[in-house]
């Protein structure tokens, strides 16, 4: 008797389709919200403060302070994982222009590609755009074999 394989669900990229071009938004695949992730870490700061305080109360005082640590380090992973919980790529074609917006934490940036000089590439398992000299790298929130399929859609689309 034979195991069933296991197959993971495919991640389809949603092209839009415009009057004269598309655009897609490829985003993390993020698995709780960050209000979700706040509710799961005030959940665990009152188990954790509640536990040090039953300590300190049975003489313990000196877990308290690492207690507050540990609550400490906890709100410092949830602000990174906020933070970078909405980065996306928002990769759009309009007319001959192609227009890139990556945003990264708080930062947001702006590329634009002459889409008739515009060039994919897949190199060491990154997508890169090419226009006269300028190169950028796409698709980072993408795993492996969505990259190539994506790369192998752009690649279609821009020619």
């Amino acid at each position: 008797m034979s195991t069933p394989a296991l197959e993971l669900p495919r991640r389809e990229l949603p092209f839009h389709e415009g009057a004269r071009g598309f655009s897609v938004i490829l985003k993390r695949n993020v698995s709780i919200s960050p209000a979700g992730l706040a509710c799961v870490f005030a959940a665990l700061g009152v188990v954790a403060f509640a536990i040090g305080t039953g300590f300190a109360l049975a003489g313990a005082w000196l877990i308290l302070p690492f207690a507050g640590l540990e609550v400490l380090l906890l709100g410092a992973a949830f602000l990174l994982q906020a933070r970078h919980a909405t980065d996306y790529e928002r990769i759009a074609l309009a007319g001959r222009r192609l227009t890139v917006e990556v945003a990264d934490g708080k930062q947001v940036a702006r590329y634009e590609f002459d889409a008739a000089r515009a060039r994919v590439d897949v190199r060491a398992g990154r997508v890169l755009l090419h226009d006269a000299g300028n190169a950028l790298a796409v698709g980072r929130h993408l795993d492996e074999e969505a990259r190539r399929a994506f790369a192998a859609e752009l690649k279609r689309r821009l020619v």
